[in-house]
């Protein structure tokens, strides 16, 4: 048996890591990789175990990389440092709790379901802006300003600034969900964190004098038996709402339609059958999710498979690699649309699992339906993909598509 050396950077893991997860999740699915000083799960009920064991694992990973970085370089990140400490998603209980209870109040199920009728224009109006086209970047034209528009449409901000928050959005991606880092990405990461936060910040006064039916109206004036989001939980929430609810989805449209190119028959049942819109959906979250990994950090020693886990360890839960796990799903390699059995993991598992996934799931509902009636032909053209290098993000850079109507 050869050493596994697992490099997610190398071009080709980026463009098909599931022979490499098959052989790790065969041979050894607790892997401690000296590359990235972390371990890496890969089996369906590890994955699921470590996101239902808040006793454990903690989410809490940026305060103790923030605390390492020297004062001379954390001062060149303090916007990002100072917002993105404040994300639910790198909080445990009490906190996270508290934050997740305060904007579920407005950011629900009830609220996300009632944006159908906005996803279903905005995604008329995309088609429509791609016109005659029977070339185009699916990524550029349609699964990038989707997701955008319709978190931008829930918060009330104007839809002529999609260019200049999806700029900024991509640009704080550099440190967020990039596998290499380096002074310029930072800096370019921080210089964008600072001009979301000040966008937001001028939308927040206008809204605290004068309330529209939108929500980020709901979340100024949210109170909960007196408990308010402070002037920075309300910037680093909404900047969250709009990178989180449109770099997932964005991710999660392209990889689906990808997907579907690969698989006829499969493209063909839901092309025939729109109302199988909602399973079609699940398979292909389930197939090529739109979030590679979800990152923990281990708060009590314990055994794992015969290996020793140690207080402080940090953890990669191959979110993908789950999905592919043959003792949880059969065949699970081929794209059915038709599937049943236990949930995927694409959106995370537990207390953490992702906010906004009912948005995300509305949206793919909407859109694959729709693109399917739109074109009678859909394929790709061109180079293969190029895939983001990231570990945290399961997405392309383009998408380059020939179609027919």
């Amino acid at each position: 048996m050869t050493i596994i050396d697992y490099r997610p950077e190398d071009p080709a893991t980026l463009a098909n890591p599931y022979p490499l997860f098959a052989r790790m999740r065969a041979e050894d699915p607790v892997h401690w990789s000296p590359r990235l000083k972390s371990w890496i799960l890969t089996r369906y009920d590890d994955v699921k175990r470590v996101c239902l064991e808040p006793e454990r694992m903690s989410s809490d990973r940026l305060r103790p990389f923030f605390a390492s970085i020297p004062s001379d370089e954390a001062k060149k990140i303090g916007d990002i440092m100072r917002y993105l400490s404040l994300w639910m998603v790198f909080k445990d209980a009490p906190e996270h709790t508290r934050l997740r209870r305060l904007t579920s109040k407005v950011f629900h199920n009830k609220s996300m379901q009632a944006m159908r009728p906005q996803i279903e224009t905005i995604t008329a109006w995309l088609l429509g802006e791609i016109g005659d086209k029977t070339a185009f970047d699916f990524v550029a034209d349609f699964a990038g300003p989707l997701p955008c528009l319709v978190i931008m449409a829930m918060l009330g901000v104007p839809k002529a600034d999609l260019a200049r928050l999806k700029r900024l959005s991509d640009e704080m991606a550099l440190f967020i969900g990039s596998s290499r880092t380096s002074s310029e990405k930072y800096d370019t990461a921080e210089a964008a964190t600072h001009e979301m936060a000040e966008y937001f910040r001028h939308h927040i006064a206008q809204r605290r004098v004068h309330p529209v039916d939108d929500l980020l109206s709901e979340l100024v004036h949210l109170e909960d038996n007196g408990d308010r989001l402070s002037e920075d939980e309300l910037i680093a929430t909404l900047i969250l709402l709009l990178f989180a609810g449109h770099e997932t989805t964005t991710n999660h449209l392209a990889n689906g339609l990808l997907s579907l190119t690969q698989f006829a028959a499969e493209t063909a049942k839901l092309r025939a059958n729109p109302a199988m819109a909602a399973a079609a959906v699940e398979e292909l979250l389930r197939f090529e999710g739109p979030s590679g990994a979800q990152v923990r950090v281990v708060n009590r020693s314990h055994e794992l498979r015969g290996k020793q886990i140690n207080e402080g360890d940090r953890i990669f839960v191959m979110l993908n690699a789950a999905n592919r796990d043959p003792e949880a799903f059969p065949d699970p390699d081929r794209l059915d649309l038709d599937r049943d059995g236990v949930p995927h993991l694409a959106f995370g598992f537990g207390m953490h699992i992702c906010l906004g996934f009912p948005l995300a799931r509305l949206e793919g509902q909407v859109a694959f339906p729709a693109l399917l009636s739109h074109f009678r032909s859909i394929e790709t053209v061109g180079p293969a993909p190029d895939w983001i290098n990231s570990l945290v993000f399961r997405g392309m850079k383009a998408l380059n598509l020939t179609v027919r109507r």
